[in-house]
């Protein structure tokens, strides 16, 4: 186990689609447990494989003292509406308003290669929509509205 550096943009490791996990092997049970160790700090809520430079479709999450993992996960249900600030790991130092379902589930495997299901509202529900959509090789500045896609672009342009 090991804490792993975070990529930044522009990282192209960050908008390029994670495979999915064929087999689960002991690189793989080394992934997880980096995931779930370089998740566990405060203020780090999700954290997908590709933020630590693996193109594996694989993510951590660490809301409310609860830390857990998702192997091949799928966003299967959404519902409602929230808008709040969002930021992210690999875009250090931006927070933006970002609209978001409300309710979210995935549905994955475990290291054991049994089913899982992970679902939740509010936070939890932006987490699971934050970290599919890293595995998608989105990243939340792609859901902005135009006026702060425009502000977050030129910030960021600053500071890289």
């Amino acid at each position: 186990m090991a804490v792993r550096e975070i990529r930044t943009l522009p990282d192209p490791c960050l908008r390029t689609r994670c495979d999915e996990i064929m087999q689960v092997d002991e690189g793989v049970r080394a992934l997880i447990a980096d995931l779930v160790e370089t998740v566990d700090f405060d203020g780090r809520a999700g954290l997908a494989a590709n933020q630590i430079g693996v193109g594996l479709r694989a993510f951590a999450w660490n809301i409310e003292d609860e830390i857990g993992y998702v192997i091949n996960p799928v966003l299967v249900a959404t519902d409602g509406e929230q808008t709040d600030d969002e930021g992210c790991l690999s875009v250090p130092g931006l927070w933006y308003p970002t609209s978001r379902a409300w309710y979210a589930k995935v549905e994955g495997i475990d290291l054991d290669g049994e089913p899982v299901t992970v679902e939740g509202t509010g936070l939890m529900a932006r987490c699971l929509q934050h970290e599919c959509d890293h595995l998608d090789g989105k990243l939340y500045l792609d859901r902005l509205d135009r006026p702060n896609r425009v502000k977050a672009m030129r910030q960021l342009r600053e500071q890289l």
